[in-house]
C-alpha cells in the first residue's frame, strides 16, 4: 500500500475507536487541534517501543506491539495522576512487513486506546530497517495537582503497586511482556493527596533513586516488605525493569488503602534525610542497577 492509502486506512480505524470531545481536528491535517478545558493543566509524555530492545517480531504480534507502545506512555500519565486525552503515534516499519503489519499494529493500539478512553489524533509513518514506534500522550489534571517526583519529605512512607520482578523474569526467559498502565490507580492516588509518584520502568532501585534525587531525600527499604512476584528473585524485583507499576510516597497522615481497582498496594519503606538520591535496604546502601540506555 502507498502512504496515502495507509493513512486513510488508519483514519478509518481511528474513527471506529474512542474519540474524546476535546479533539476538534484529528487525522487528515498537518496538525491535530484540541480545545482544552478551563481549570486544568495538560501533561505530555513520549516513549519509544524499539524492535530487539523492547520486543521482537518472534515474540510479539503486531497487535501486541501496538498495545505495548501505547501502554508505555499511558503509564507515564498514570504516574502523574492524569486522565488521558489524546495520543500521537509515529511508526516506522521495514518494507517487507507491508500494510497488514501496520493495520494490525493500529488494531492493537486502538483496542487499548478505547479501553482507556484516549483519542488517536495523528502521527507519522516511515520506512526503516526495524520497527520503531514513538507514542506521545497528552493527559489532563486539575490545575496544580499533577503528581511529581519532587514532593517526598523525610518521614513519608514509600509504596508500590502490584508485584515486582515479573517482567524481568519473563524477559530473561524469552517470554513477551505486555504492561498494564495503572491509570485508575494514578487518578485515585492524586485525589488521595500522595506526595510524589513515578512509574517503575527501569527498575525499583534506579527509579527510587531518581525520585529521591528530585525530592532531595534518601530512602530506606525493608527487604521483607518488597512484593516479589512469583518465580522472580529479589534482585529482579530490585533492579529489573519493565514492571510499569507505580512507585509513590505519602505522609503518615494519609490513609493508603491495601488495594485500588483490585491491585494490591504495598508499603516498602520510608524516606530519610542524608545524602539525596541514596537508597538503603535494611540499613545498607545499595547500588542502583536498573536499566540505563546509555550505561
Amino acid at each position: 500500500m502507498r502512504e496515502t492509502e495507509l493513512v486513510e486506512q488508519i483514519r478509518r480505524q481511528a474513527k471506529r475507536a474512542y474519540r474524546g470531545k476535546s479533539l476538534v481536528v484529528g487525522i487528515g491535517d498537518d496538525c491535530a487541534v484540541m480545545k482544552p478545558r478551563a481549570g486544568e493543566d495538560l501533561v505530555f509524555t513520549c516513549d519509544f517501543a524499539l524492535e530487539d530492545r523492547h520486543f521482537t517480531l518472534a515474540t510479539h504480534t503486531p497487535a501486541e506491539i501496538g498495545r505495548m507502545a501505547l501502554a508505555r506512555s499511558l503509564s507515564d500519565l498514570a504516574a502523574m495522576g492524569a486522565e488521558p486525552v489524546f495520543c500521537l503515534v509515529s511508526l516506522a516499519v521495514p518494507a517487507k512487513l507491508g500494510g497488514r503489519f501496520v493495520k494490525n499494529f493500529y488494531e492493537g493500539l486502538l483496542q487499548m486506546a478505547k479501553r482507556y478512553k484516549i483519542t488517536l489524533a495523528g502521527g507519522d509513518l516511515a520506512r526503516f530497517d526495524k520497527v520503531i514506534a514513538d507514542v506521545t500522550c497528552c493527559g489532563r489534571v486539575p490545575r496544580g495537582k499533577a503528581l511529581l517526583r519532587s514532593g517526598a519529605k523525610v518521614g513519608h512512607r514509600i509504596y508500590v503497586t502490584g508485584k515486582l520482578g515479573a517482567a524481568a523474569h519473563a524477559l530473561a526467559a524469552g517470554r513477551p511482556i505486555l504492561p498494564t498502565p495503572r491509570l485508575e490507580m494514578g487518578i485515585s492516588l492524586r485525589k488521595m493527596g500522595v506526595s510524589a509518584a513515578m512509574d517503575l520502568s527501569d527498575g525499583l532501585s534506579l527509579d527510587l533513586a531518581r525520585l529521591c534525587a528530585e525530592s532531595k531525600v534518601s530512602a530506606e527499604l525493608v527487604a521483607s516488605q518488597l512484593p516479589v512476584a512469583r518465580q522472580a528473585t529479589l534482585l529482579e524485583a530490585l533492579h529489573g525493569g519493565e514492571d510499569y507499576e507505580l512507585l509513590f510516597t505519602a505522609a503518615p497522615r494519609i490513609k493508603v488503602p491495601s488495594a485500588i481497582a483490585s491491585v494490591a498496594i504495598h508499603e516498602i519503606g520510608v524516606m530519610r534525610g542524608g545524602a539525596a538520591g541514596v537508597v538503603f535496604i535494611d540499613g545498607h546502601p545499595i547500588q542502583s542497577k536498573g536499566f540505563d540506555h546509555f550505561a
